[in-house]
């Protein structure tokens, strides 16, 4: 079957990742992906192969290089005689699925691709997403917090590819704006308390950086 041999083929490439961009990553978005679909939709086919295949060639793993997914996605699907009206619809979605800025608009043109879409950007905020966000800045030896250092916001995809910011940046230049860059209803229903999770980690992570300590007295 054509998704189980794609399943071994990704978990074998992923599953000893570092990056926050691991096999288990890949799961829950395919595992989100397949509820939200459940409730909104749309090629069930399609959509888990696309989550699936979504980090397959990204521009954060490739050394930068945007659009190569949907080639790497393209080649898998073909040596797998998947059809290719399918396959070229599964490569497009690959290409659109990451954040490329935020003055850069997303381009999803098909109910799969918003949910394939929306499951990934779930898995960037929240809790996980914070952990994820930290050990994507260690990977690449960015400094956790500089004060001084203010957040941008990017308007094209290359100023943001090339951003050397801190992580805590990376919360405002992106993770608390995908709330409101979610599709579905399904997927902003659950983005809201991820997000609300965040805030209140920043709120603490700052009191912490403050050593703002509460007295507590009997």
């Amino acid at each position: 079957m054509i998704i189980e041999k794609v399943y071994e083929k990704v978990k074998k490439q992923f599953e000893t990742d570092t990056t926050g961009h691991d096999w288990h990553h890949i799961q829950r978005v395919v595992d989100v992906a397949l509820y939200i679909q459940e409730k909104e939709g749309g090629d069930r086919e399609i959509i888990e192969l696309a989550a699936l295949l979504h980090d397959i060639s990204d521009h954060k793993l490739n050394g930068g290089k945007l659009n190569h997914g949907g080639e790497v996605a393209t080649e898998i699907l073909n040596e797998l005689g998947f059809p290719s009206d399918k396959t070229q619809l599964i490569a497009s979605i690959v290409d659109g699925v990451s954040y490329k800025g935020a003055g850069v608009a997303d381009k999803m043109d098909t109910i799969e691709g918003k949910i394939v879409q929306d499951a990934d950007r779930l898995d960037a905020i929240g809790a996980i997403g914070i952990a994820r966000a930290f050990a994507y800045g260690g990977h690449k030896n960015r400094p956790l917090y500089i004060p001084e250092s203010n957040p941008e916001m990017h308007d094209s995809f290359e100023t943001y590819a090339n951003s050397k910011s801190h992580t805590i940046n990376h919360f405002y230049e992106k993770l608390l704006l995908l709330k409101d860059r979610l599709h579905t209803n399904t997927a902003k229903s659950i983005g809201q308390q991820r997000h609300d999770f965040m805030v209140q980690y920043l709120e603490q992570f700052y009191n912490e950086w403050n050593t703002k300590i509460e007295q507590t007295h009997e």
